[in-house]
């Protein structure tokens, strides 16, 4: 097992978290030639696997997402971390000048096809949400479903996100709850990695933090915690199979345990997984929870 893996993946996770800590001092750069490593890991990370099989399980979720920011035709919209393109392809259904980021080109390389499929204009790039190659005020709404969040730096982040977005614009985030499910089963792979010393991703989920990363830049923030529901055709021990093939952070968690540590993983994880199940019959039905954050920004 090589610490070094071990510890990146506790950067996603930010499972060395304490306290309202941040890794480098603020309003610095970290070194740039290990910012540049650290970037070139993530992207590795976030590749690994196939996110879009896991993304379809959202789509209902971002659908009711994106109804409730009543974006107007012809909107200009931004999807900060758009995996395969979920929300910027149900945008660009919708009328709205989508366009969508990611950091790991193979999900840049998904949502461009799904595009071309459906015939839909939405745009994807590889970028990353730390600096969006965009000029400033250049989107009308900028959004992130469960994305953003994961980026290692969230001051960068909410700054970079209030830059691209124009006065009187819209900043909407969904991101996971440390309380609700997905942070629990975050916590749980967590427990089996290396610290990172990082800050956690679900602090994204924490109304205190969101305002104090957004609030100087925002005229008004609504903070709302909303239910999500994960439905699998397949019992919770194939549910936690399909993370470990599917999903980055658990994919690449799996791979830097040895046999023993896999085993315990698995048991720890089918146990959480079985305990929040209210569905019988070979099924999975769990609830989970995220913060919506719909920010409006200050026009001044």
């Amino acid at each position: 097992m090589e610490i070094a893996n071990e510890r990146l993946i506790g950067v996603v996770l930010g499972n060395g978290w304490v306290g309202r800590y941040c890794p480098w001092p603020r309003g610095t750069g970290v070194d740039a030639a290990g910012l540049a490593t650290l970037k070139s890991r993530l992207r590795r990370i976030w590749a690994a696997g196939d996110y879009d099989r896991l993304a379809r399980y959202l789509e209902a979720a971002s659908e009711d997402f994106f109804r409730r920011l009543f974006v107007p035709r012809g909107s200009r919209l931004l999807d900060v971390a758009c995996g395969s393109g979920q929300l910027a392809l149900i945008a660009s259904r919708n009328g709205i000048i989508a366009t969508g980021i990611d950091i790991a080109e193979n999900q840049v390389e998904r949502a461009r096809e799904r595009a071309r499929v459906e015939r839909l204009g939405a745009q994807f790039r590889v970028a990353d949400a730390e600096a969006l190659p965009f000029a400033d005020a250049s989107f009308d709404f900028v959004t992130s479903i469960v994305g953003a969040m994961f980026a290692p730096r969230p001051e960068v982040v909410a700054a970079e996100l209030l830059r691209v977005c124009r006065p009187g614009g819209t900043i909407a985030m969904a991101n996971w709850t440390r309380q609700g499910f997905i942070g629990k089963m975050l916590g749980v792979v967590s427990s089996f990695v290396a610290p990172s010393g990082m800050p956690a991703p679900v602090l994204w989920g924490d109304e205190a933090t969101v305002r104090e990363r957004l609030g100087p830049g925002v005229s008004s923030l609504q903070l709302t915690r909303h239910k999500v529901e994960f439905n699998f055709p397949f019992p919770p021990r194939e549910v936690v199979r399909f993370f470990r093939d599917y999903y980055g952070p658990t994919n690449r968690a799996f791979a830097s345990l040895n046999r023993d540590g896999r085993k315990s993983l698995q048991a720890e994880l089918e146990a959480l997984w079985s305990k929040h199940n209210v569905a019988r019959g070979g099924l999975t039905d769990v609830e989970a929870e995220w913060l919506e954050v719909i920010a409006v920004t200050r026009r001044d």
